[in-house]
């Protein structure tokens, strides 16, 4: 059986998990008083819909102008390789998980509160880890910012409940919040770092070629013009662009001579989160890596809820297992391949204790709950599992023992139920 294939079919919408919030969201009274999208910022609304046609030719052949190392396809083993670092050092790898990703926030800052928190040769970002990921990248003199961002923006910071032509809402709020976390100086930190020899990759699947697309963000900020900032921030608005939920962007390349329009959504549609293309993984290529980190802006449990007649509700609710099951999946995977390399794993989410609930899509209580928590794991002796069997126990450990999985990492193996095992 393909790996990806049932990773792929989860994730096309995990990151949707906020689908249920998003509803609740489009009657809040916090999005009344919001200004009026300006005209600039509707560009993936109607009034673009058609664009120029080009061929898989001219896909393969497409660059960024001016900056031909800014990005590489995902599943290519020798453009991973070729973007690399030199030197040998500890990578982090960032999750997707919507307004979960304040977990992973907390935790970076509690890391650095312990004085705990590595300085990372690579750092990668899919959806929300994605938006981390360049203050994860900058160090921890942008920890305040981190803070700011996931513990004090709301929904109307995010999303308009206004259908656009591609989308049932319009995220022209995330464009201007993205806008207002990434500057000139924080690229040019970015770029700095880059120059050092470190990499910032950030991934978006571009829905044309159906292929993972990963940007190398330290390239574009070396730059550090005008359009290199909007690219930048497009490639994050890109990455965390829920599909059908919320509209494409689109990046101007070139090709063959002529200008293409291609369309970026969610990292998420192809992978939950990314540290090699799968060959790579496999293989036994060597690599530049001393330790992998792992941020999963989830839980690994299930929570039991009655759950409301409701569409919204519904679709959340399945969207929630499929991401808890890719995430398994996934971490099953690379942790075994890093066992085989003789290269340290280590592996942090959401733990199953917390308990505090969502009023709603980025309700901004929730959202600091969840900081507090990441930090006060940072400050911990456990703040990462290291092997398939830690990663279990610690998933199961609110709510009573944990019986094995199919992936090997956390509770309620599907295939033992289907036994009819008792959970033991």
């Amino acid at each position: 059986m393909n790996r990806n294939r049932p990773l792929i079919l989860s994730l096309t919408l995990a990151f949707t998990l906020a689908a249920a919030g998003l509803a609740q969201a489009s009657h809040n009274p916090r999005h009344a008083g919001k200004p009026a999208a300006p005209a600039a910022a509707r560009e993936n609304g109607a009034s673009a819909l058609s664009r120029p046609d080009f061929t898989e030719r001219d896909q393969a052949m497409a660059e960024i102008p001016g900056i031909p190392d800014a990005r590489f396809w995902g599943d290519s083993a020798s453009d991973f390789l070729n973007a690399l670092p030199a030197q040998r050092g500890p990578w982090l790898a960032l999750s997707g998980g919507g307004a979960d990703g304040a977990f992973g926030a907390g935790l970076l800052a509690g890391l650095s509160e312990t004085g705990r928190r590595p300085d990372f040769s690579v750092v990668t970002g899919v959806s929300t880890g994605a938006l981390m990921a360049p203050f994860a990248f900058a160090g921890e003199r942008y920890d305040q910012e981190l803070r700011d961002a996931y513990t004090t923006i709301n929904a109307g910071d995010v999303f308009e409940a206004a259908r656009t032509g591609e989308s049932l809402y319009d995220t022209w709020p995330l464009r201007a919040t993205i806008a207002k976390y990434i500057t000139k100086e924080l690229l040019a930190d970015i770029a700095e770092e880059h120059r050092r020899g470190r990499r910032l990759f950030v991934v978006t699947t571009n829905l044309d070629a159906e292929r993972p697309v990963v940007w190398n963000m330290g390239a574009i900020a070396e730059k550090g013009d005008q359009a290199v900032l909007e690219l930048f921030r497009n490639v994050l608005l890109a990455s965390s662009s829920l599909p059908g939920l919320f509209p494409p962007v689109y990046v101007e390349a070139a090709a063959n001579g002529k200008r293409i329009r291609e369309m970026h959504v969610d990292g998420g549609a192809s992978a939950p989160f990314y540290v090699a293309p799968s060959g790579v993984i496999q293989a036994a290529t060597a690599l530049p890596i001393t330790e992998l980190y792992v941020i999963a802006n989830t839980k690994l449990t299930p929570d039991f809820q009655v759950i409301p007649r409701n569409t919204a509700a519904i679709l959340g609710r399945a969207i929630a297992k499929a991401l808890i099951s890719g995430i398994r999946l996934e971490t099953a995977f690379v942790a075994d391949a890093m066992r085989r390399r003789g290269v340290p794993f280590k592996f942090s989410f959401v733990p199953s204790g917390f308990e505090a609930a969502s009023q709603g899509a980025f309700d901004p209580q929730y959202m600091s709950a969840l900081f507090g928590a990441g930090e006060r794991q940072a400050r911990g002796e456990t703040a990462f599992a290291s092997t398939l069997d830690e990663i279990g126990k610690a998933a199961g450990q609110a709510g009573g023992s944990a019986p094995p999985s199919t992936t090997g990492v956390g509770p309620n193996d599907d295939e033992d139920r289907a036994k009819g095992e008792p959970a033991q």
